[in-house]
């Protein structure tokens, strides 16, 4: 059961355009204990994300709409690689060009073994490429992805979290600071006067000495 609630902790997009399909990868992260969202194509999928692009001839410009944003977070995308449209390759495409959605996982599945279209795939950034049908045991595959996208946002917002406090520090350090600054001179005043009041006696007694009226042993006769 502990496992179980663990993993459901875990949103997986599903994309695919085969009904069949769909139902199948579904059924299997259900049964993985996953919370599943099903689609039937790539726009689907970025719309579902939240992802659009203002100016549609430069793709290099993506982002992201807050207003039409996922209100459940997607922790891995698990795509058909060919679909009518915009293909998988296309998907995994512009959600590694998107710096909102970069660091999603992407898995890959195709029923047809082309080992130029998997290079293709892994070397654009998907993390897994699986051949159809996908069986349950492929599926065992996707945790460690999102247990490592999980830890980079956590490590993430430590280090936004420690930069910011230094920040809320450095009043209460140039406050002390400058309480620390004027005492020193006090300090000072109080060692030298010691000195002074020893310098002057070592002066009277000198100057004693010196007014004192030496005989050097001869007698006065009155």
């Amino acid at each position: 059961m502990g496992m179980a609630t663990t993993e459901s902790q875990f949103h997986v997009l599903a994309v695919d355009d085969s009904l069949l399909d769909r139902k199948l990868i579904e059924r299997l992260l259900k049964t993985s204990s996953y919370q599943v969202t099903t689609v039937d194509s790539g726009s689907k999928a970025l719309e579902f994300l939240g992802f659009h692009e203002d100016d549609q001839t430069n793709p290099d410009t993506p982002s992201v709409s807050p207003d039409n944003h996922q209100e459940v977070e997607v922790n891995l995308i698990i795509t058909d690689y060919c679909m009518p449209g915009m293909t998988g390759y296309d998907l995994l495409k512009k959600i590694k060009e998107s710096s909102s959605l970069k660091n999603i996982p992407v898995v890959i599945m195709s029923s047809e073994n082309v080992p130029s279209r998997i290079n293709r795939c892994l070397e654009e950034g998907a993390e897994e490429f699986f051949l159809k049908p996908v069986q349950l045991s492929d599926l065992k595959k996707l945790k460690p992805h999102m247990m490592k996208t999980k830890v980079k946002d956590q490590e993430v917002e430590k280090t936004e979290e420690n930069q910011e406090k230094p920040e809320e520090n450095l009043p209460k350090q140039e406050f002390q600071s400058e309480k620390i600054q004027p005492e020193q001179p006090q300090q000072q005043q109080q060692q030298q006067l010691p000195n002074n009041n020893k310098r002057k006696a070592m002066e009277e007694s000198l100057s004693a000495d010196r007014s004192r009226p030496r005989y050097n042993g001869v007698a006065t006769v009155v």
